[in-house]
């Protein structure tokens, strides 16, 4: 969670009206290499969203994260719905490992039930493009991508794309406050914001 990526992230979001809770996988706190069996980071993820629910019981809750997170969200929402989570946002959703595309991660996806965002760089070597667009398709309208042109798929962009990694971290922070905006308008009896 103190990622320079999550940190700048969070700060980018905080700029645009967007609170976050960050937190740490099991096997980043111990500083393993290895990522957490599924069954442990779904439960991290379950408290992370009670913490949240308790720390802010008025504000709108979305969940996600970053790669391994996000998908690790989407599948803890699919076995069971993360309770009054509206939405989940993927920073680079891992669709497969490199050089190996297959779109089976994806296969959980449709039993989510609530909208999702797709934010991923136009050069993701986990997000091949075809593939992706067949997952969304299946997916329908609940689904939303936003390409970020030029990163891959830790949002770094080449220097010859004229971009910085700073802008690119405020287009992904004005694509995320924009999305839940309009998930809260889509809410709203009256298309106003939910206080």
């Amino acid at each position: 969670m103190t990622h320079p990526f999550m940190v700048a992230m969070a700060d980018r979001l905080a700029e645009a009206g967007v609170s976050t809770l960050r937190f740490q996988f099991p096997y980043m706190e111990a500083g393993s290499g290895r990522p957490d069996r599924p069954a442990v980071a779904h439960a991290a993820i379950r408290a992370a969203v009670k913490r949240a629910a308790k720390l802010a019981p008025a504000l709108p809750l979305f969940a996600g994260g970053k790669s391994f997170g996000g998908r690790m969200t989407s599948q803890a929402q699919a076995l069971e719905p993360l309770p009054n989570v509206r939405g989940l946002v993927f920073l680079g959703f891992p669709l497969h490992p490199p050089e190996k595309p297959s779109a089976d991660r994806a296969a959980h996806l449709s039993a989510t039930g609530i909208p999702l965002l797709f934010i991923q760089g136009t050069r993701d070597g986990l997000a091949r493009p075809a593939l992706l667009r067949k997952v969304l398709k299946r997916l329908g309208k609940r689904a939303t991508f936003r390409p970020v042109k030029d990163a891959d798929h830790s949002f770094g962009v080449l220097v010859r794309s004229g971009r910085s990694p700073e802008e690119v971290l405020q287009e992904i922070a004005e694509i995320v406050a924009e999305w839940i905006r309009g998930r809260q308008s889509a809410e709203s009896p009256a298309g106003r914001l939910s206080e």
